[in-house]
């Protein structure tokens, strides 16, 4: 334990339902720590079963950060995660307590290990130019604009996409350069850490806990859990939030573009098209501590590897 007094804060990864919640709540268990959630899911209020959010009794057993805190008609960047993680590993360590960082959204990660791009501050008046303009001309329209001025953006980024088209027209508007030219231009970064990262090691294994965790949900009320979101009448597909993988599928069929009876097979495939991302994310960090999540004994591997940190 005296090596995980130095380190102060370890990381835990993985793709979707890889195992992570179960795994940490072992962890923090045998080492005193409070989770600091890596999730841009989770930090949404009012969307629970979709997210397989911990459960309340999982949260009350043990602390838990970076969960519930924004309503899903606002977004919550991977700066503001930054942010508010690094402050939180601040005051779990003064509580003399182990920082414990999980969850499966590897853009958080890599900005709290490596830092992020020095991008100009927000600029909440051209912001708000450019969503009248994108009520009444549309995001492809937009997007066709920022194709003349940044090609370079624009041909990486969706004519819907409208929370980055808006970000890369706000940067040009605020500096008169392409938001392109501010990347590389690195500053923060919290790492190296210790990062154990859960994968399979056959697919398969995977994709079929992908499929029951998906018609667990479905059977827990994951359809009526998005029927009380759109009624709210505030929210929009565009959303960051109704953007996440399960809602936007939902969405969609509630709004007709395919039957219903589909919405079992495109939300599968499409979680089974998000772990596969995150874990193309995970083989780039060379400096983590692989466990086969299905192995038999992935967890006891995982206690045992933490205890071993120098």
């Amino acid at each position: 334990m005296a090596g995980l007094r130095e380190t102060r804060a370890i990381a835990l990864a993985g793709p979707t339902a890889a195992g992570k919640t179960a795994a940490a709540l072992a962890i923090a268990r045998e080492h005193d720590a409070e989770i600091i959630s890596v999730d841009s899911a989770l930090v949404f209020r009012g969307m629970d079963i979709g997210t397989a959010k911990p459960t309340a009794a999982e949260r009350d057993a043990l602390p838990h950060h970076l969960i519930d805190i924004r309503d899903p008609s606002q977004s919550y960047s991977a700066a503001e995660f930054t942010a508010d993680a690094a402050r939180l590993v601040r005051e779990i360590n003064a509580r003399g307590r182990l920082a414990l960082l999980v969850g499966g959204t590897m853009l958080y990660f890599k900005a709290f290990f490596e830092g992020l791009d020095a991008m100009p501050a927000a600029q909440p008046e051209i912001r708000a130019r450019l969503e009248q303009d994108a009520a009444s001309r549309g995001w492809p329209a937009l997007h066709a604009e920022l194709a003349q001025s940044d090609p370079v953006t624009a041909a990486r980024l969706a004519p819907n996409d409208a929370q980055r088209i808006q970000r890369a027209l706000e940067v040009l508007r605020a500096t008169g350069q392409p938001i392109s030219s501010f990347h590389g231009r690195k500053q923060g970064g919290h790492g190296p850490i210790p990062l154990f990262s859960l994968e399979p090691q056959e697919r398969a294994w995977l994709h079929e806990r992908i499929a029951g965790r998906f018609d667990a949900m479905l059977a827990a009320g994951f359809l009526d859990e998005v029927r009380a979101l759109r009624a709210r009448g505030d929210l929009h597909a565009d959303l960051p939030s109704m953007r996440c993988v399960g809602y936007r599928q939902a969405w969609e069929a509630l709004d007709g573009l395919w039957p219903m009876a589909q919405l079992r097979d495109k939300g599968i495939f499409a979680t089974r098209q998000l772990a596969k991302r995150q874990l193309t994310w995970l083989r780039g960090m060379a400096e983590r501590h692989v466990i086969a999540c299905d192995a038999p004994d992935a967890q006891q591997q995982l206690l045992r590897q933490v205890r071993e940190l120098p």
